[in-house]
């Protein structure tokens, strides 16, 4: 759906060269690595993602920067789920710990809300290789701009 605006400039004070389809939809960068969101509702997505070439280390596994990746963007997306469509919000702070290497397959993200106090909406992601084995768990807070806030979950 991007691929025509991938490699357009994105320049201070100009509008975005893109529009999301939807509230709970990718954006070029998620579309560009492949990304597809299977469920994003009640605070809870999944998501997934293949392993290709392009996101290997030097030695070959999923490069970490990728896993985050998916990691933050399947918390958005549960979110996303709770929040009134067209609500700013941003990552503020993200950690990420590996139990296992990501080594080929479709990688799964399955993220769920967790806490909210005030504008500050905290959640978890557990990533999962093809064969069912926890790759990682991705912990990070997001921010909603502007006034006060509560979600249910």
């Amino acid at each position: 759906m991007f691929e025509n605006i991938y490699d357009l400039p994105v320049n201070q004070d100009e509008e975005l060269p893109f529009q999301l389809p939807e509230w709970i939809a990718t954006a070029p960068f998620e579309e560009f690595l492949g990304m597809t969101i299977h469920e994003a509702k009640n605070g809870k997505a999944v998501l997934s993602m293949p392993f290709k070439a392009a996101l290997c280390q030097g030695k070959g596994l999923m490069h970490g920067g990728a896993v985050v990746a998916l990691a933050d963007t399947a918390l958005a997306m549960a979110i996303k789920s709770l929040l009134p469509e067209g609500t700013d919000f941003v990552t503020i702070k993200l950690g990420l710990e590996f139990h296992a290497p990501v080594r080929w397959g479709r990688v799964r993200a399955e993220a769920r809300v967790t806490d909210q106090e005030d504008r500050n909406i905290e959640g978890m992601t557990e990533i999962m290789t093809e064969e069912g084995i926890k790759a990682a768990t991705f912990k990070a807070t997001f921010r909603i701009r502007g006034q006060r806030s509560s979600v249910n979950f």
